[in-house]
């Protein structure tokens, strides 16, 4: 059964007119014909089964039919601090978190990021990855879609308020297990394509990150965070 995200209230025993790009996916692209069935989800929890009951020219209309309320959410939160890096890397690095069950994404700029976006760029490349989330959650089962949110410099992030286990990816000298003493909420540090400058990850270490090795290979931008969220939804 095909699945959406749709930007509408929803509850069983009512009827909603599909959004254009439910509309254009699910009825021209797929070409669906009344009395067929999707699950459609809002992000604030749950899903539920919906019928097309009206076709029209430029609109359709769904029942919703029942609800179901797992999210498929993992047992912890995961804020992850991702460097920005251009094309398809970055793309891959939100659509294989956010499958994950990365709960936010907080964009960044470091040292030796690669891309630098332009005011005029910005809003629109974040729509962007924030499409790249939904196209993933309406994938994998998620429920609740991850908010991509927009760059703020290293510095800048590093100033505030973050979850209670913070981890970075760099190298442990000391060999220490990070995830021993982990809480459920985590907040995760990955670096650009040339990684973090020592200075960089001296100040991360100074708000209370600890550096995480996951193994004696380097890893890509792209995929750092694989690798660290399939490890916490092992451990956590």
């Amino acid at each position: 059964m095909p699945r959406f995200f749709i930007e509408a209230d929803l509850a069983v025993a009512t009827h909603v007119e599909l959004t254009d790009t439910v509309f254009h996916h699910w009825v021209k692209v797929l070409r669906a014909q009344v009395g067929e069935t999707a699950t459609l989800f809002n992000g604030q929890g749950g899903e539920y089964q919906a019928s097309l009951t009206q076709i029209n020219k430029k609109t359709a209309q769904v029942s919703i039919d029942s609800f179901n309320v797992d999210d498929r959410t993992p047992t912890f939160t995961t804020l992850l601090g991702q460097v920005m890096s251009k094309g398809d890397r970055m793309d891959y690095a939100i659509q294989k978190a956010v499958e994950l069950g990365v709960s936010q994404i907080q964009l960044l700029t470091s040292e030796r990021c690669e891309m630098r976006l332009k005011y005029d760029r910005d809003q629109k490349k974040i729509d962007h990855w924030q499409g790249i989330a939904v196209a993933a959650c309406e994938q994998c089962g998620l429920n609740r879609v991850p908010q991509v949110l927009a760059p703020l410099s290293l510095e800048q992030w590093l100033k505030m308020q973050l979850p209670a286990t913070k981890l970075v990816l760099a190298p442990n000298k000391d060999q220490v297990n990070v995830l021993e003493h982990a809480t459920k909420d985590v907040v995760l540090l990955i670096g650009p394509e040339g990684g973090l400058s020592e200075a960089e990850i001296e100040s991360a270490n100074q708000v209370g990150f600890m550096n995480w090795c996951i193994g004696e290979r380097v890893l890509r931008t792209e995929t750092a965070p694989v690798v660290a969220l399939s490890i916490l939804n092992y451990n956590l």
